[in-house]
């Protein structure tokens, strides 16, 4: 009896401990749901690339085959950078060529980073990416933005070089017959990179005709295209920055080119003096010639030697500034899209006539960020030089002589302008 009253204490105290080990089991859930994707697959496309047309800033180059373009990456997966519609004054930018050799881009995008500097500039040709009218391959420029995102880099995303079926006088460079299909491709290019593209540069240097499909420059057709691409790109990300074309800095003009100063006078004609709702910033080009960068424009107008017209000063910027200021804009900042010295050394060259040396060059783009720090904040913004080489540039190329580095790899070789610009205070 005894023996069976112990079995029973037992049993009853296993029951008592299994009841206990239950209730303190954790409750158990389904599994967490997972957002959707905020970007869907872009569609494939089966159209064959339309090679790229060399300009002064986009050289031939050989098309690799495309890959299948992949879904952009989410929000989750790379945290929203902060961005600001202003600019500390200046900010330091240098354009480079990202297009068709990942290996290379990675290795400029380092070198750019490692200079100090916190922008790039970039071609994202459309007719490289929107094969046919909705048909997009993303898969070079997300790796662009990939790896500049790695780098910490901001991206100003020059957008030009319009598709065979969006007519313009394709292959030259010209606005599309319909801008709207150019609003449609920056919204589609806005909504992918939301939040990590900084800026948009709408055009190139308009006031050419060679920019235009070798039509006569047209200011108020340009402040058409860049209303239908502002409310496109801030549509999309409202955070972007939408910066106005570079204007060519010349005096000439023809039936194929305006001043640039003429260019923009009328560009505010027809918004109306008011460029709300057409850019954020304006873009600006500023070729410094044969001249360092803080000689006055008056000097160099009155010096043959030096080119005989004030657009052949760096400080031709500010009789932008000034059409600005006079049309109310004096809050918004300059973008200096593209600027810097040439070397070139070849006497049938018509660039020969204002080369400096490679030890000047770098001087001179040291001094001339040194002079916008301290004669043109608070107005300045991004300050853009040109160019890391492009790999595929040789010394017959023009392009060549403005770069401030040597087009090799893997090896790096650095011209006297980086090491200067490295070494700056900034």
């Amino acid at each position: 009896m005894a023996k069976q009253k112990s079995i029973l204490v037992s049993v009853v105290l296993c029951l008592i401990v299994a009841l206990a080990s239950a209730c303190s089991l954790p409750k158990i859930e389904g599994p967490t749901p997972t957002a959707p994707s905020e970007t869907a697959a872009a569609p494939e496309s089966t159209a064959t690339p339309a090679a790229p047309v060399a300009t002064a800033t986009q050289p031939v180059q050989a098309t690799a085959a495309s890959p299948t373009a992949e879904p952009a990456p989410t929000a989750e997966a790379e945290p929203t950078r902060t961005r600001s519609l202003h600019m500390n004054s200046p900010e330091y930018g240098m354009q480079a060529f990202l297009w068709w050799r990942p290996e290379v881009a990675s290795r400029d995008l380092q070198i750019i980073s490692e200079a100090g500097f916190g922008w790039v500039k970039v071609n994202f040709g459309w007719r490289e990416i929107e094969l046919e009218k909705g048909g997009f391959d993303w898969s070079h420029t997300d790796t662009i933005v990939d790896m500049a995102s790695a780098e910490g880099l901001d991206i100003i995303a020059r957008v030009d070089f319009q598709p065979e079926w969006a007519g313009g006088g394709f292959p030259q460079v010209g606005p599309p017959d319909d801008l709207q299909d150019l609003g449609d491709f920056l919204s589609a290019v806005a909504s992918r990179y939301a939040g990590r593209i900084r800026a948009y540069q709408v055009w190139n240097e308009p006031n050419l005709g060679r920019e235009w499909g070798n039509q006569t420059p047209d200011p108020a057709q340009y402040a058409e295209m860049l209303k239908i691409a502002y409310q496109a790109i801030k549509d999309a990300d409202p955070g972007a920055m939408v910066i106005s074309a570079g204007l060519s800095p010349t005096g000439v003009s023809d039936a194929n080119t305006l001043p640039d100063d003429v260019y923009l006078t009328r560009l505010y004609e027809a918004m109306n003096g008011d460029s709300d709702g057409y850019f954020d910033v304006l873009g600006a080009h500023g070729a410094g010639y044969l001249s360092p960068p803080d000689i006055d424009p008056d000097t160099v107008a009155n010096t043959p030697s030096l080119g005989g017209h004030r657009s052949m000063a760096f400080r031709r910027v500010e009789d932008l500034r000034q059409i600005m200021v006079d049309n109310g804009d004096q809050d918004k900042q300059v973008a200096l899209l593209e600027f810097g010295w040439t070397s070139d050394p070849r006497p049938d060259s018509p660039y020969h006539w204002h080369a400096v040396s490679e030890e000047q060059k770098g001087e001179y783009m040291v001094a001339a960020y040194q002079y916008a720090r301290e004669h043109w904040s608070p107005w300045i913004g991004v300050m853009s030089l040109i160019y890391v080489c492009d790999p595929d540039w040789t010394e017959d190329d023009e392009q060549y002589w403005w770069a401030i580095t040597d087009p090799s790899y893997p090896e790096f070789k650095p011209r006297p302008a980086y090491e200067a610009l490295k070494a700056m205070e900034k």
